[in-house]
């Protein structure tokens, strides 16, 4: 059963294109895919340029749908293995390629910013020189994601990207191998907190997770409109709307850049749900750190800039 999940996809960073577990469990069975944000008809806030987006769906529904498959073949000449990456391409790609080298960095940056334990579980993307090849592939193995400019899918034998080379690769590989480094540290990552980290680190590292689009969605909403207890019971993306999708990064982005305090209760939640331990959910542990955190996040947003 692959997992499927929102991928890189948003349009958010605009870019030129490019001329916790030490010994995780081994995997057997698909689980689910991924695609991403303003990528996929299931998303109406999404403008018609963002239609065919990426997205990381799992059958454990982490992103939009579900959906059963089995693992393929593909067809491509060259690879590229760059520590937790193993680039596969139907082109040839330098082995220092800038774009190669940023989802390397990424990796960094996501396990330091988060403190994660390294985990060398590969991580494979299948890069497409061609978006009509990328298309006609999704139409034999994943007819259900048609409209995703990237994919993100998890099976319990290995964890996969899906794009084809076009204006927004770097930001669509970007969103979707993010997915696979926190699905290979972090096992049962809650939907929201699974998508909002992902709308985090899409952006460019100069920006500090810094998505404007979603400010200014945000920009005028009231704190009571704000609602962390009731993302953590959206179990499918499927069901997530724009709104879901930005405030999910909000709370992100509160958490990692508003104070170095609260950046420990993301971080600490984090590492119990690395070791299998959830414990209080992250709501219930930032309403015992804030007395009105709804409020307080709304006052944040109105300071970004």
């Amino acid at each position: 059963m692959p997992r499927f999940g929102k991928g890189g996809g948003s349009a958010f960073c605009h870019h030129q294109p490019y001329s916790v577990n030490p010994k995780p469990m081994p995997r057997q069975v698909p689980l689910a895919i991924f695609p991403s944000i303003g990528r996929a008809p299931t998303c109406p806030w999404r403008s018609p340029t963002w239609v065919a987006g990426s997205w990381l769906v799992s059958i454990a529904l982490c992103g939009c749908q579900t959906l059963l498959t089995q693992t393929k073949s593909l067809p491509f000449q060259h690879e590229i293995v760059r520590g937790q990456l193993v680039l596969h391409s139907d082109f040839p790609l330098p082995q220092e390629h800038r774009l190669i080298n940023d989802l390397v960095a990424a990796r960094h940056q996501v396990q330091f910013k988060l403190g994660l334990t390294p985990n060398e579980e590969p991580v494979h993307i299948y890069l497409f020189a061609e978006k009509a090849a990328y298309y006609d592939y999704l139409q034999i193995h994943f007819p259900g994601f048609m409209n995703r400019r990237a994919l993100f899918v998890e099976t319990n034998i290995a964890l996969s990207v899906y794009a084809h080379w076009g204006d927004h690769v770097a930001e669509d590989l970007r969103h979707e191998v993010v997915h696979g480094y926190l699905h290979a540290a972090v096992p049962n990552l809650p939907l929201w907190l699974d998508e909002g980290l992902a709308e985090y680190f899409e952006v460019a590292r100069s920006r500090h997770g810094l998505n404007e689009s979603h400010v200014e969605f945000l920009r005028d909403r009231r704190g009571e409109s704000f609602d962390l207890a009731r993302l953590e019971k959206l179990t499918s993306a499927e069901d997530m709307t724009q709104e879901d999708y930005a405030e999910s990064w909000a709370w992100v982005y509160f958490l990692l850049e508003s104070a170095d305090d609260r950046q420990s209760l993301l971080t600490d939640y984090l590492a119990d749900l690395s070791q299998g331990n959830s414990g209080p959910t992250l709501s219930k542990r930032l309403h015992k750190r804030l007395a009105t955190p709804e409020l307080t996040l709304a006052e944040y947003l109105q300071t970004v800039r």
